[in-house]
């Protein structure tokens, strides 16, 4: 019969020189690790508030209309012819 102390795995595992049919008992098996990704999506509202001014532009377009005024003056000038009385 072959015999071999063989170890399976971490435990003690099952050695060669069992009979048919016997149960071995199981072997721990170091763990490995599913990865399970998920996408959790989250709405998140912004509030913006938005001012409108408004501004007037009031543009007064000035024209210039000329008003004429005369003036008159007098001025006096006295001749005076010889008196041929005064002589």
């Amino acid at each position: 019969m072959f015999k071999s102390n063989m170890n399976h795995g971490f435990g003690g595992g099952c050695h060669m020189d069992t009979m048919p049919g016997m149960e071995c008992p199981p072997i721990m098996e170091p763990p490995c690790e599913n990865i399970v990704n998920r996408q959790i999506n989250h709405n998140v509202k912004h509030i913006q508030p938005i001012h409108t001014r408004v501004i007037n532009h009031h543009i007064y377009h000035h024209s210039y209309v000329p008003c004429y005024t005369c003036s008159e003056e007098n001025i006096i000038c006295n001749v005076y012819d010889m008196n041929p009385c005064c002589k």
